[in-house]
């Protein structure tokens, strides 16, 4: 025993040695944040483990790190930890400990964003709903129970880390922790108790110990040695609010979020390397995407309300998990062109040169003899030539150039040198031996939820009710019944018995039933106001309100206080006459949730299913069951829901949230293509005007079984479920990339030989995305004046004859090639012309 005890005591030693060995010391200067004491710039990407499945973890990671990342950040979800008061949910994609290490593993650091505040378009911000009941609480301000409940879960959390030695104080990978989230912007709103609560929540953060930098973003008064830090698409004339402080980026805005009812929005990744590289100009040292993956809303986790669910925001890295082309292999080269001027970048201030109107230069030279320059067009419509250090430089509209050396360009953000790799969705049907409808109407069961109250724990009220404080948001659904007799002398029985039934909601969704039988409905974000015509009878009528959330509200001063539901007037208007009878006041029965959802119809396993032909379609409140196998191969899959009308889906209990194929962006606002230049916003650049919002939505590879899995879905408003169909997200078969002579070199081929570097040339390269494909054939190939865009290239008047031929030369048959972009190689078709090289591939 003895022994052993010693053996154990020496493992014990050992291993604090190791931790010792390994732990950082984080800290700060006005410049950067420092680990172990040397300074670092850093590139960090936002990452929201919810939002993805523990399977797709890893791949995140490692393209986050292949493509120039040295840190995740991501939020923390209080209401997705701890659903109920004290009973904590740190498993399956809430398994924020395993998120963690895996980072960690990667060799990557991270933020850890515990807020607990969230925003992110996530359901009531991030908080759980049960914290809106405590008595006297008011959110976000100087208020005991509030501040008592925070620090409760900020410190729950912190512990969970220290226990597992996650903090780089203890060795591992969290070199920064915030919290509150973006208070700033609506702190005024709360008056001198925002005021104290924004100083009493960085105490209460220090306090907990962490051996790590706190920061708050969005904070201009943050106070001592909390960092306060900038959220925004721009972020480069950010101040931070002392001199002790480095300039750091938390929210760099990679894209938008899109909401249900609204065009897709996206980012030029030319404005967005533009970001990036003026930030790291003008002495920024931390920056991070959001999104670099922004992934799916499982669940009923999106906020808004009325945002998707999809939660793509035209990230690097999409929905799916792969790589979105050109933005993530330019990103990258930006990031090496970074990192190839960090000990210039950390070791002084920069010396800023005017080079003209909108012409800057800011170099940054040491007394070692290292230097690195950014030379910047800020202007929004003409190219320049400038002259910096006796050299000429060409400089396009918007851009920055960076030299490492303070002499040749490694990198130019509107000089794309990544190929455009498309990404296209192959459709399958979801019964593929299905001979006719009949057949495939028969391998789907059923089941109607009843219209109106069909619960024991239904309740009468007098009067009209809110919402959220009705149902605690355990369900999207709450139901108002009024049974009223009519007698046939009422006044709104006119001309046959036509009445108008006129109801106010403040959202997000309303159907209106009379006597059993749908009659109208309508949605909006904050209100909603239905005048339906309807058919009473003489005798006894129902009414039934549905009433639908999607999403709470997740930002905004007192955002927890908005509400939803019929909150009124509800009334009967005679269609002659217009004479009225108000129904707000009369007794109403509230029913919460749906007996589907009671008996838990969403797992599948209930036997209530109906088995009957034919199967009833396009009727509303019909849950829907079918069996199906999974598409071959691993492919990320989507179903495509089109030929429904809104509700939720299960596989194998699994929700993938809400579907809305017949939510329709509107028609303006869309173009052809987005011009990058100039100061980007979230309604810049749209697509998809006039079309659905979404049609697919992620089914994530882990959750399907090769065969026998189970699809439900909760039909709202009514639909055919026979006309959905799977669709397998496969990268493109086309590359395509133009490559002009005015390029820079590939920043990978960067050497500090001065004199190699004046030799080398621009280099077009491309490379099939999928490892087992070869390029089979060149679709088109053109030096001299091509113009156009992948799929639509066209030669100019300008053409090397021999373009095709050396490019099929030294592309066809291999997985990637390279092939240099000048006369040398091409001859000279028009000699004093800068010349391109476009080219597109086919990769099988």
């Amino acid at each position: 025993m003895a022994r052993g005890r010693k053996i154990e005591i020496v493992t014990f030693v050992l291993l604090q040695i190791v931790v010792v060995a390994t732990a950082a010391n984080v800290t700060y200067d006005h410049r950067a944040l420092m680990i172990d004491g040397k300074r670092k710039i850093l590139i960090s990407g936002s990452i929201h483990y919810p939002r993805s499945t523990p399977e797709m973890w890893p791949d995140l990671i490692q393209k986050s790190k292949d493509g120039g990342l040295d840190v995740i950040e991501t939020y923390v979800f209080w209401n997705g930890h701890e659903p109920e008061k004290n009973k904590y949910n740190f498993e399956g994609r809430y398994d924020l400990v395993k998120f963690v290490k895996l980072v960690a593993k990667a060799g990557l650091y991270v933020h850890l964003r515990i807020g607990p505040y969230a925003c992110a378009e996530w359901n009531y911000g991030g908080f759980p709903v049960w914290l809106h009941f405590i008595p006297g609480i008011k959110f976000r301000t100087d208020n005991e129970p509030f501040k008592a409940e925070m620090q409760r879960f900020t410190a729950k959390i912190v512990d969970l880390m220290k226990q597992e030695k996650l903090y780089a104080s203890q060795g591992g990978p969290i070199i920064l922790s915030q919290t509150e989230n973006e208070y700033g912007n609506v702190d005024s709103s709360y008056g001198a108790a925002g005021k104290s609560y924004m100083k009493w929540s960085a105490s209460m953060a220090l306090s907990l110990d962490t051996g790590v930098p706190w920061n708050m973003c969005q904070q201009g008064d943050a106070p001592d040695p909390i960092i306060n830090t900038c959220n925004g698409f721009y972020c480069d004339q950010f101040t931070p609010n002392s001199n002790n402080k480095p300039k750091m980026w938390t929210e760099n805005w990679s894209g938008w979020f899109l909401g249900f009812g609204d065009p897709t929005p996206y980012r030029p990744v030319e404005d967005l390397a533009f970001a990036v590289a003026i930030f790291y100009q003008r002495s920024g040292t931390f920056m991070n995407y959001y999104m670099y993956h922004g992934g799916t809303n499982f669940e009923r986790t999106s906020g808004g309300p009325l945002i998707s669910t999809s939660y793509d925001y035209d990230a690097p890295i999409d929905e799916y998990g792969l790589v979105r082309q050109p933005k993530w292999g330019h990103l990258r080269d930006l990031h090496k062109a970074i990192k190839l001027c960090e000990d210039a970048l950390l070791a002084t201030d920069p010396t800023v040169t005017s080079l003209g109107s909108n012409l800057v230069a800011s170099a940054y030279k040491t007394s070692s003899g290292s230097c690195a320059a950014f030379l910047a067009n800020i202007g929004t419509e003409s190219d320049a030539n400038v002259t910096f250090n006796g050299n000429s430089y060409h400089l396009p509209a918007w851009s920055i150039s960076i030299l490492p050396d303070c002499k040749n360009v490694a990198f130019n953000t509107a000089k794309i040198n990544a190929a455009t790799d498309s990404t296209t969705f192959s459709r399958q049907p979801l019964k593929p031996n299905a001979d006719s409808s009949e057949e495939l109407g028969s391998q789907w069961s059923y089941n109607k939820e009843p219209i109106g109250i069909s619960k024991a724990d239904a309740f009468l009220k007098p009067g009209l009710l809110e919402q959220i404080n009705t149902t605690a948001d355990k369900s999207d659904y709450l139901w108002y019944s009024l049974r009223m007799d009519i007698k046939g002398d009422e006044t709104f029985l006119d001309e046959g018995s036509k009445a108008v039934l006129h109801a106010q909601s403040i959202g997000q969704l309303v159907y209106a039933f009379i006597n059993g039988k749908l009659a109208g409905s309508g949605n909006g974000k904050q209100k909603i106001s239905l005048d339906i015509p309807i058919n009473l009878v003489t005798g006894k009528n129902t009414i039934d309100l549905l009433s639908v959330t999607v999403g709470l509200a997740n930002y905004g001063a007192f955002f927890d206080l908005v509400g939803a539901g019929i909150t009124g007037p509800v009334s009967l208007k005679s269609a002659k006459s217009g004479s009225s009878i108000d129904l707000s006041l009369q007794q109403w029965t509230y029913q919460v949730g749906l007996k589907g959802e009671d008996i838990d119809l969403g797992s599948g396993d209930s036997s209530e299913w109906v088995s009957k032909s034919p199967l009833p379609t396009m009727q509303p409140l019909i849950w829907y069951k079918t069996t199906f196998d999974a598409p071959s191969g691993s492919d990320p899959v989507a179903i495509d829901f089109t030929g429904t009308g809104k509700g939720i889906a299960w596989v194998n209990g699994q929700s993938i949230g809400r579907y809305w194929p017949t939510s329709i962006a509107r028609n303006d606002g869309c173009t052809d293509s987005c011009d990058y230049r100039g100061s980007y916003r979230a309604n810049k650049c749209l697509k998809n005007c006039g079309k659905p919002s979404q049609t697919l939505y992620h089914v994530p590879r882990s959750w399907v079984k090769p065969s026998g899995n189970t699809l439900v879905l909760l039909e709202e408003m009514g639909g055919d479920p026979t006309k959905i169909s799977f669709a397998t997200k496969q990268r493109g078969s086309s590359q395509c990339l133009t490559v002009s002579q005015s390029h820079p070199a590939p920043v990978e081929s960067w050497t500090s030989d001065s004199k190699i570097l004046n030799r080398a040339s621009p280099v077009l390269s491309l490379k099939c995305p999928v490892s087992t494909h070869v390029i089979t054939s060149i679709k088109f190939a053109s030096f001299g004046t091509p113009t156009g865009t992948c799929g639509n290239f066209s030669h100019g008047r300008c053409i090397s004859p021999r373009s095709l031929s050396i490019v099929r030369k030294a592309c066809v048959g291999s997985r990637s090639c390279k092939v240099e972009v000048s006369s040398r190689v091409f001859g000279d078709p028009c000699r004093g012309v800068v010349k391109s090289l476009a080219v597109e591939a086919s990769c099988s």
